[in-house]
């Protein structure tokens, strides 16, 4: 007769008590690349994504069971892969914080995933298709207070600095003048011919934020388009000398600074979305590469489109916007 090996279960070490009965605010694993199925514009389509799981740890709880959320997360994706539907991203981002917070025996627990895709769009002049890579966004909290779903993108485009265009305008309003153009003469040159200025390569973000029960579906191609337009100009992979003369252009004729990205990505979305109730969150944010300095420079507004409204309504200062953790822990809940 063969010999009965018996195994012991190991120590529950995670649920030990800790040194310090502190609670943790978050606690999860970062990195986790997996392949994931989005439904996108009536079709299905493959995605390389990583994804971020996290959870509240309670103070009487040593840690968390690490390996819970792999399994939460193959689980939930190979229902997706392997099933016969795909999900939005949001919507995946979701499901994943639901099972993980109750397989946890969490309070909370919140998942963003980050999938990069790729869409082909013609070049402005020659019409040449070129294939533009983008990011794809989707984040959920699953609370006792319900689930909140994020839908966000990330795109390029280009800058012009209104400022030092001012400064290289008034030069050469000045040599003009020395050259004997007279004042209206040196106007219609000036609005004839594009002024330098110097560059930078903007990378915008924008999310919109809806609470549980509202089904609303936002493309996400619908959010790029709004991201691309608050820069000064798109950018392309592949372009002849045509569209390079049309996009430089475009962009010295159309100036912004980082500050003037955000704030037409906010128009963007409003004008878009006219309907969105108030409760719905809405970030954006716009880091540009300077050329001329070292730094970098970023500008960012996030809080309610109620709150939103209010201020362009009344030019007054709020003192409080609601940001993305308040309002992914329930602000603004009615």
């Amino acid at each position: 007769m063969d010999p009965v090996t018996i195994t012991t279960p190991g120590p529950d070490v995670q649920n030990e008590a800790p040194t310090l009965h502190v609670s943790l605010s978050r606690v999860g694993v970062t990195g986790v690349e997996k392949i994931i199925r989005i439904d996108r514009e009536g079709g299905q389509q493959l995605f390389s994504a990583t994804l971020e799981c996290f959870v509240d740890l309670g103070p009487k709880q040593k840690g968390a069971h690490m390996s819970r959320f792999e399994e939460v997360v193959n689980d939930a994706i190979g229902e997706v892969i392997l099933g016969g539907s795909a999900f939005r991203a949001e919507t995946l981002a979701e499901r994943i914080a639901v099972i993980v917070r109750d397989r946890q025996d969490a309070l909370r627990a919140e998942v963003t995933l980050k999938a990069r895709y790729p869409e082909e769009k013609p070049a402005p002049v020659s019409g040449i298709p070129t294939q533009e890579i983008y990011t794809m966004l989707g984040s959920a909290v699953a609370s006792e207070h319900g689930t909140r779903r994020l839908v966000g993108v990330t795109a390029q485009g280009m800058t012009a600095c209104p400022c030092a265009q001012q400064l290289v305008a008034a030069k050469a309003r000045e040599r003009l003048g020395e050259e004997g153009f007279g004042e209206q003469d040196v106007e219609r040159i000036l609005e004839a011919v594009p002024v330098a200025t110097h560059n930078q390569r903007g990378l915008g973000t924008l999310h919109l934020g809806f609470p549980e029960g509202d089904e609303t579906e936002i493309d996400a191609m619908d959010l790029v388009a709004i991201v691309e337009d608050s820069m000064s100009s798109e950018i392309y992979e592949l372009m002849k000398r045509s569209d390079e003369g049309t996009v430089v252009e475009k962009a010295h004729r159309r100036p912004r600074f980082v500050e003037d990205c955000v704030r037409e990505a906010i128009r963007g979305v409003l004008d878009r979305y006219p309907d969105l109730p108030g409760e719905v969150f809405v970030s954006a944010r716009q880091e540009n590469l300077e050329t001329i300095h070292q730094h970098n420079v970023v500008a960012e507004r996030f809080g309610l489109l109620g709150e939103l409204r209010q201020e362009i309504a009344s030019g007054d200062h709020l003192p409080h916007h609601t940001s993305m953790r308040e309002w992914m822990d329930g602000a603004g809940r009615r």
